[in-house]
């Protein structure tokens, strides 16, 4: 099972800070994720908004205001690809 967020911590702008189960730490940046797609990501586009993010314990992933989430395993594969080796 590919290891779950288990702490958040907002950056500025559209950025976040994951920390998985597994120790992996990254900074990703959501812009490209939430500006201009619409729908249920068009609040989001508001930075007090994005910033409201916090981490569901139940399922290991991000969660933003309106129930908006993203997949935990494509989080880790991002982070993972941005951790040093």
């Amino acid at each position: 099972m590919t290891p779950r967020i288990k702490a958040v911590e907002h950056l500025g702008q559209y950025r976040l800070a994951l920390t998985f189960t597994d120790g992996t730490q990254a900074e990703l940046d959501f812009r490209e994720k939430i500006i201009g797609r619409g729908g249920v990501f068009a609040p989001l586009e508001d930075v007090n908004t994005f910033k409201r993010v916090v981490v569901d314990d139940e399922v290991g992933t991000i969660v933003f205001p309106g129930e908006v989430d993203f997949c935990p395993d494509t989080l880790y594969e991002e982070a993972f690809q941005l951790s040093p080796a």
